[in-house]
């Protein structure tokens, strides 16, 4: 579908205040939240952004039935520090998890059959003296489940599942291990079972195969359909008598690129007859692929199933109208395990994938449906990010001065909270507040990102580099030279947001 309104540019941003959404709401009225996050798709990667490859039928209605943001933005170009910021209200200068540090390595070592496996997995945790959004909405009468990707700490850690505020819990607690997408396990928190900590559960079937080559393709346990399903069962248990806070954080279409043989991949087999294969990469866990083209589109039409299962379940449930959906993606797309952003991104308008601080690596699609309140077919070039949906909940929640209530003055000398709330936005009604700026920084590349209104500066190794989005979209027009006095005003925002952390560095440009 053609869709000339994605890109439309920052210019009459509509003004709107913080909490008028939560003044009028009454007592016992709090939405359903649903937020799902795909993993690593690019901003031109569905039918409602432009996408002329993949279908997207059920997204794309969704876009239709609710507002296609234009300009929202991931916390980060990758996936931990980008789900931390989701999760914390902070951009990556403050927030604790600012990159993929991982625990896995160094660990001793175990087995699953045949299958040499890791004794403790995951990433680095959440700041333990820092809220985190299902904290907030379980203490306001929240039922809260997360299905998928977790990457907010490791196994016995400070920051699991059952110890943030989630209920219900079945998916990886590491990324690392979800490249595989037939594991060796997935974990599980179930409070409702009595659980008492995150568990691991063993894929009986998938581990009477090898974990790589030739005969892991006869492993038959598929973790996006289990996890899914997980999903479907925890919607359908919710009974409209209390909110509910999901979150689905899907791992499609991240590499690596594995599916079923289904309709949905002989379906793209046929389209991409002249495709291409991969060789694989052991020490990342991406097996070999064929038809790569066709893999990395089914994945993302399979996701697009998943979440037309999702809407069905809202209202066949009879929750639809109140019930807040979101979709996204943590960051750019990725050329992993031989994925081809090229190819399904023609156009090329943005610059930049996944762990890059140029538009590609950090804008992301961003739709938001909620019957009769957001209105349908609706587009917005409000300037968000992943962190403005802490306030944005909390709004939707009734919840008056998060800051405030959720600031921890007895641990914390500095506790940071970023967040603008985009209710007004959303509604329609009353003005919106506007960032002065938005900030990303990310270790693993060593870049730094700013947007000023339409200045964009990208610092890489230190050396900063300006750009104009309004008449450079692409990000190819270095104007640092022409416009001193913006770099140096840039600057000092980058002096003013990053805090130092002893996990995470990043080289500052030189301040005049």
């Amino acid at each position: 579908m053609e869709n000339k309104r994605f890109w439309l540019l920052a210019g009459g941003l509509a003004l709107s205040s913080l909490g008028l959404y939560a003044q009028k709401q009454k007592k016992n009225e709090k939405p359903n939240i649903i937020y799902i996050m795909c993993d690593d798709m690019g901003y031109g990667d569905l039918g409602c952004y432009g996408q002329k490859y993949i279908q997207t039928p059920n997204i794309d209605r969704m876009a239709n039935e609710g507002m296609l943001f234009t300009q929202a933005y991931a916390g980060s170009p990758v996936s931990a520090p980008s789900r931390a910021s989701f999760m914390t209200g902070q951009h990556s200068g403050h927030c604790e998890v600012r990159g993929n540090k991982e625990y896995w390595t160094n660990v001793p070592m175990m087995h699953y059959g045949n299958n040499q496996e890791y004794t403790v997995v995951g990433q680095h945790p959440y700041d333990p003296e820092h809220v985190i959004l299902p904290e907030i909405m379980k203490d306001n009468g929240y039922t809260t489940g997360m299905f998928g990707k977790w990457a907010g700490g490791y196994e016995g850690s400070v920051s699991t599942p059952d110890k943030r505020g989630i209920d219900e819990y079945y998916g990886y607690i590491c990324q690392f291990q979800a490249h595989l997408y037939y594991p060796n396990f997935l974990n599980r928190y179930s409070r409702s079972a009595g659980d008492t900590a995150v568990t691991r559960v063993v894929m009986e079937e998938n581990i009477k195969y090898p974990m790589y080559g030739k005969e892991y393709l006869k492993r038959p346990q598929y973790s996006a359909d289990m996890i899914h399903q997980e999903a479907l069962k925890w919607l359908d248990s919710q009974n409209g008598k209390q909110p509910f806070f999901g979150i689905l954080t899907y791992t499609l279409p991240h590499a690596e690129l594995a599916q079923p043989e289904d309709s949905i991949l002989e379906g793209y087999k046929r389209k991409f007859f002249v495709d291409k294969t991969w060789g694989g990469q052991e020490g990342s866990r991406y097996n070999p692929s064929v038809h790569t083209h066709a893999q990395f589109a089914g994945m993302i039409t399979r996701l697009d199933h998943y979440v037309g299962e999702v809407l069905a379940k809202l209202k066949e449930k009879g929750l639809d109208e109140n019930t807040i959906v979101i979709f996204t993606s943590d960051n750019g797309p990725h050329e992993e395990g031989g994925a081809d952003p090229t190819f399904f991104g023609r156009d090329g308008k943005l610059r930049g994938l996944k762990r890059q601080c140029y538009e590609g690596g950090i804008r992301v699609p961003f739709i938001v449906r909620w019957p009769g309140k957001v209105a349908a077919g609706s587009v917005s070039d409000h300037q968000c990010a992943f962190y403005d949906l802490m306030p944005t909940f909390c709004d939707l929640a009734g919840v008056k001065d998060y800051v405030k209530k959720y600031r921890n003055k007895k641990k914390k000398e500095a506790d940071y909270f970023d967040g603008i709330s985009f209710v007004s936005t959303l509604l329609g009604q009353g003005e919106q507040q506007t960032h002065d700026f938005l900030y990303w920084e990310f270790n693993e590349t060593d870049q730094i990102g700013v947007r000023m209104g339409d200045w964009k500066l990208v610092v890489k190794k230190g050396k900063p580099f300006l750009y104009n989005l309004a008449d450079d979209i692409h990000e190819d027009h270095d104007i640092t030279a022409q416009h001193p006095d913006i770099v140096a005003k840039m600057k000092e925002i980058i002096r003013a947001q990053h805090t130092p952390n002893p996990h995470f560095f990043v080289t500052l440009p030189d301040f005049e």
